[in-house]
């Protein structure tokens, strides 16, 4: 009896062993892109990402078997949103205890070392912030293009598509040209007393860009579908957002 317990112990410990260290197969890649803006201009208030702009989608794609990656145009740091910070909502809390996931905002990548071919999505959660370094990076317009035309898919919410007034394709048209979308409206942006401060109007921009955007009342959930584009109204639009760029990608 102890040889066979013995020899039974030895072929568990193996087993478990080879077990263990086989490699966990990951799931497919998607990019969370934030802004490094701290500030709204020059002025010292306080802006960034929208948390649960980021929570929302980051828990829907985990929960699915997403691998995430978060980015942002100059890498490193990325400011949250005061305003955003609040832990009653659970997804925001659930992230905020996640290690990972809060190391992941502090050492994001920089778009520019990214290799596009890598992920299969791209999410551009809004926030203020996006407003300043969003249009400017040329890094983004190139790695999201670059999803795009190969085939994956293109999702932001709130302020998030100021990502895309200037992304062009390989032929030089603007991604937006003709396409439905939805962004942060006029009105809420006023009524967010910030018309004043923002480099533009969102709604105005993506209209001059020749987008056809959509909308529902202020701040109510609006979500736009248009092929591999999926865009949001606000922060209440995230979840449905993320939602519909799963379906997006198993479809892919």
């Amino acid at each position: 009896m102890k040889k066979r317990i013995t020899f039974a112990s030895v072929f568990l410990v193996v087993a478990l062993s080879t077990y263990l260290v086989l490699p966990v197969e990951a799931g497919p890649k998607v990019l969370l892109v934030v802004t490094n803006q701290s500030k709204i201009g020059d002025s010292s208030k306080a802006t960034g990402s929208w948390l649960s702009e980021i929570t929302h989608a980051w828990t829907r794609l985990d929960d699915a078997g997403y691998t995430i990656h978060f980015a942002s145009p100059k890498g490193g740091h990325a400011p949250i949103d005061p305003g955003s910070f609040s832990l009653r909502d659970k997804e925001n809390r659930r992230f905020w205890e996640t290690l990972s996931a809060v190391e992941s905002l502090a050492t994001t990548l920089p778009l520019a070392e990214v290799d596009p071919s890598e992920y299969v999505a791209i999410y551009f959660a809004g926030g203020h912030g996006t407003m300043w370094d969003f249009p400017k990076s040329e890094a983004l317009a190139n790695v999201a293009a670059s999803i795009y035309e190969s085939g994956g898919s293109v999702a932001a919410v709130c302020h998030g598509p100021a990502a895309l007034v200037n992304l062009r394709l390989s032929n030089g048209e603007l991604l937006i040209k003709g396409k439905r979308v939805a962004g942060f409206t006029n009105a809420e942006e006023r009524i967010a007393g910030l018309a004043g401060d923002v480099p533009f109007l969102l709604e105005d921009k993506l209209e001059e860009c020749g987008a056809i955007v959509e909308k529902a009342g202020m701040f109510n959930d609006k979500v736009v579908v248009s092929g591999r584009l999926i865009t949001g109204q606000n922060p209440a639009s995230a979840a449905r957002v993320a939602e519909a760029l799963i379906e997006s990608i198993r479809q892919l």
